[in-house]
């Protein structure tokens, strides 16, 4: 398993609803917790390995990991907050960039079990930013035209290097 970069066909896409919870959903989600470890990151969504489903993990600062299957934000804090982020599809790069402090989203585990969370800090702005690729939004695209241009070029450069 690998990850797609910027320019991935993939990362702009919407993605499908996940409709079977079997043995390979988990394979799956598994071997995206060993990569998203491995690579250094705080959360994964399935796109960024190059396949369209409603899928994400994440792991934050309280070490346990989570899976997110058909996430929906369901509410969000007219709170907003604007905090650095990057992504591991497009490295070495971060931005800041404004999101609701506080969201509500509902979800279903790798058994198909529904649950609702609350989660407010870092906690929601990663779900956000994962859900985003579940949507074909990257975090450059929330940021201002002109700089998302520069940036752009700059990754681009940096990409060929």
């Amino acid at each position: 398993m690998n990850l797609v970069f910027l320019g991935d066909e993939h990362l702009t896409k919407m993605s499908k609803p996940v409709e079977v919870f079997d043995e390979k959903l988990k394979e799956l989600t598994d071997e995206m917790l060993v990569l998203m470890k491995k690579s250094d990151g705080v959360g994964l969504a399935a796109p960024q390995v190059g396949i369209n489903i409603r899928l994400f993990v994440i792991r934050i600062d309280d070490g346990v990991d989570r899976v997110f299957v058909n996430p929906q934000i369901i509410e969000t804090s007219q709170e907003q907050c604007v905090i650095e982020e990057g992504c591991l599809s497009i490295p070495k790069f971060y931005a800041k960039v404004q999101r609701p402090s506080a969201i509500t989203v509902q979800f279903f585990d790798l058994n198909g079990k529904p649950h609702t969370i609350q989660a407010s800090g870092f906690l929601a702005r990663v779900i956000q930013h994962e859900n985003d690729h579940l949507n074909g939004v990257l975090f450059i695209d929330r940021i201002p035209e002109e700089k998302r241009r520069l940036a752009e070029k700059m990754i681009k450069k940096r990409m060929k290097a």
